[in-house]
């Protein structure tokens, strides 16, 4: 595997909305994430700069976008990884009485999936959420549409595992998303 794995950088918003907006256009996009193509192309520039300060080193470090960088600068994919407290406001899901990390926004693409980039970038943000001495995270969950076979086996192979616990869906409460997690090793 070639690609370097990495934060993103506060200054890299354009890098950011280019690769959210192929992760919209994806054709697992419409169970893979909360948002459409239409929506994001409607955020501002300074919506994308924000997501992309919020997700770097520099960030307040409740948030951590990690980037699949290849050779010749292109990205390959992303993995962002939220810190949720017991405290705190939770975005999805139901909250946990344990600090917890929430993994979102996974996308591969298609040219670079089954070369090993996804679970470095998994790898990557699992490591920065167990690393973190304040809060200490006891576990690591994200969700996956019930429809989404390809997902849910690479979260299997990365350890996951299901919880059991489900949500309805966003926009349409007949399809569910599961919640998969791994607890700290």
């Amino acid at each position: 595997m070639d690609y370097v794995i990495r934060p993103v950088r506060a200054e890299e918003w354009q890098p950011v909305k280019e690769l959210r907006l192929a992760a919209l256009q994806d054709p697992a996009a419409p169970v893979a994430f909360l948002e459409t193509y239409e929506q994001g192309l409607e955020r501002s520039d300074d919506f994308w700069r924000q997501r992309a300060a919020d997700g770097s080193e520099e960030g307040d470090g409740g948030v951590r976008q990690f980037v699949a960088e290849a050779p010749d600068g292109s990205w390959a994919g992303s993995v962002t990884v939220l810190i949720e407290r017991p405290d705190g406001e939770v975005g999805f899901g139901t909250a946990a009485d344990v600090h917890q990390a929430h993994v979102v926004g996974v996308f591969v693409r298609p040219e670079a999936r089954g070369a090993g980039v996804a679970e470095a970038l998994f790898r990557a943000g699992m490591d920065w959420a167990w690393s973190l001495d304040e809060p200490r995270i006891e576990r690591i969950r994200l969700y996956v549409h019930e429809n989404n076979p390809r997902a849910s086996a690479l979260y299997r192979r990365i350890g996951f595992v299901p919880t059991g616990e489900t949500v309805p869906m966003q926009g349409d409460p007949t399809a569910r998303e599961l919640e998969y997690a791994v607890v700290r090793p």
